[in-house]
């Protein structure tokens, strides 16, 4: 991984939901235990989300919804998330960390050109370490608003080198009802379709809704200014 800038991708859901929970949030603690969730609630006062498998962990006041987030009506400001793979994959990134998604793929890209000084790693979460095919289209569309960005703005960079596992997940988001899909279809939906959460799933399939531009550091994450 990049010690430079990396971008998280766990399209549904947690980069969706941190992304929207920024809205409402100063900050959110990302922990890998229900246990350690519990005692960090405590000590931040803040609202405890999380999943496991796909459902609410009991005792916690939401899951890992980003509509859910979006309703959730309470005061306080810091929110505590633990997921069964985007908080995993965070507590192992030592780079600069942003969350991308689909809804904010464009301010993502923006922000990698202003962060990054020579590298850019674009991090799949996948599901339980395996490939999930929505990370990685969703992966596509933020580097190729990295692309798009370079093209239109002059940057410090004098050239962009993809890897041609970069070039091909470009190429297989060129077609967004395709994109939509495959997504749709996927083993993550089928399995949050039987749960109940369709609706989460449509909220995550749209592109470029949200400016915010979460990064991760000193284990928190923030909305970054771009």
């Amino acid at each position: 991984m990049s010690n430079d800038v990396s971008v998280m991708v766990d399209a549904l859901r947690a980069s969706t939901t941190i992304t929207i929970a920024l809205d409402k949030y100063e900050k959110i603690v990302p922990v890998l235990t229900k246990e350690k969730a519990k005692k960090v609630a405590i000590e931040e006062n803040g609202v405890l989300a999380g999943e496991r498998t796909g459902t609410k962990i009991n005792g916690f006041e939401l899951g890992n919804s980003p509509i859910a987030i979006q309703k959730y009506k309470t005061d306080l400001k810091t929110l505590i998330l633990t997921t069964s793979n985007g908080t995993r994959i965070l507590n192992g990134m030592k780079s600069k960390v942003l969350i991308g998604s689909l809804i904010n793929s464009q301010a993502v890209g923006k922000a990698c050109l202003k962060l990054a000084n020579s590298h850019i790693d674009v991090v799949m979460a996948g599901v339980k370490g395996d490939f999930a095919i929505e990370d990685y289209l969703v992966s596509g569309y933020i580097i190729r608003s990295i692309e798009k960005e370079f093209k239109k703005n002059k940057t410090k960079f004098k050239s962009l080198d993809n890897s041609e596992y970069a070039q091909s997940a470009v190429l297989g988001s060129e077609n967004y009802e395709l994109v939509k899909k495959s997504i749709y279809n996927s083993k993550s939906s089928n399995r949050l379709k039987e749960l109940g959460y369709q609706e989460d799933i449509d909220f995550s399939l749209q592109r470029n809704i949200s400016n915010n531009v979460g990064i991760y550091e000193n284990n928190e994450i923030r909305k970054l200014n771009v």
